[in-house]
């Protein structure tokens, strides 16, 4: 998670020092900046984009060579771009939490479970025989499974934590499933049906859908609309359709608010709030 916050004080100090012209003083300020890490992004940014030229400059000069980011900033950048691509916005999704996750680790990881279940593959096989593979290996060998105990736990909901932990709600398994499914070229879809998300399969002679979340369980339409009848939801044939990335990570941005506020952490619920937000915003913009 975040560092805590920069003190006016140390505000203050590093303003007075911002421009001292002293090479050692630039270099002992470069690296107290490096030391406090992404608690020092915001000082600068705003530094960088205020109405002081030179304090601006100076601020530019440490982002660059710090190689600092901003992932709030990157991660509102990503819902405009509406280049929507569901591993690099998981990714971006994750790292507005947690600056210095590990990326290379993450992609390793999705590597090698799709790894292993390619080499558990028998060709020539159907997509749900290659599915029941996937099933084999990420709920048996590696062991994830659906957090019941504590699904509110705000980390259910970010690709890393669910990686190094192995337990997650339906969205974040089902977009750790889709992850691993591309990487084996099979052609799944998201399905966010009301209360609930699946996988969906289209390509077979018959649809079907997987629930990660219960291990892997396949379900033909029927049960699907049992479940959301067991849910008192009324179910309609649109339920069944694939979901648009765009929705998938406003969805769980929409889980993060909730999940946040429930952990009674209402800065990040705010801030989740605020993804939500920019994510309808810019599709209403771009859909008139």
């Amino acid at each position: 998670m975040d560092s805590e916050p920069l003190t006016s004080t140390q505000r203050e100090a590093f303003l007075g020092l911002l421009d001292d012209p002293s090479p050692s003083v630039r270099r002992a300020l470069l690296a107290r900046f490096a030391s406090l890490g992404s608690a020092v992004v915001p000082f600068l940014h705003d530094l960088a984009l205020g109405p002081d030229p030179d304090l601006a400059r100076h601020a530019a000069w440490f982002i660059d060579e710090l190689k600092l980011s901003d992932p709030v900033a990157e991660f509102r950048g990503f819902i405009r771009s509406l280049n929507y691509e569901l591993e690099s916005g998981s990714l971006l999704l994750a790292r507005t939490v947690s600056p210095h996750l590990n990326i290379g680790r993450c992609v390793a990881t999705l590597d090698e479970i799709a790894a292993r279940t390619r080499e558990l593959i028998a060709e020539p096989a159907t997509t749900r025989e290659k599915c029941r593979v996937l099933n084999r290996v990420l709920f048996h060998e590696w062991g994830f499974h659906g957090n019941v105990e504590h699904y509110t736990d705000p980390r259910n909901s970010f690709l890393d934590q669910v990686l190094e932990r192995r337990t997650g709600i339906p969205i974040s398994l089902s977009i750790i499933y889709l992850l691993v499914a591309e990487r084996l070229e099979l052609e799944l879809e998201p399905v966010g049906i009301p209360g609930h998300f699946l996988i969906g399969c289209y390509s077979d002679d018959q649809p079907f859908f997987i629930d990660p979340f219960e291990r892997g369980v396949f379900r033909d339409p029927d049960e699907v609309f049992d479940l959301l009848r067991k849910n008192h939801l009324a179910p309609h044939i649109s339920d069944l359709a694939p979901t648009p990335v765009r929705e998938v990570l406003c969805r769980a941005c929409r889980n993060l608010v909730n999940h946040f506020a429930t952990a009674g952490d209402p800065t990040r619920a705010k801030l989740f709030a605020s993804f939500v937000a920019e994510f309808e915003t810019t599709h209403e913009k771009h859909s008139t």
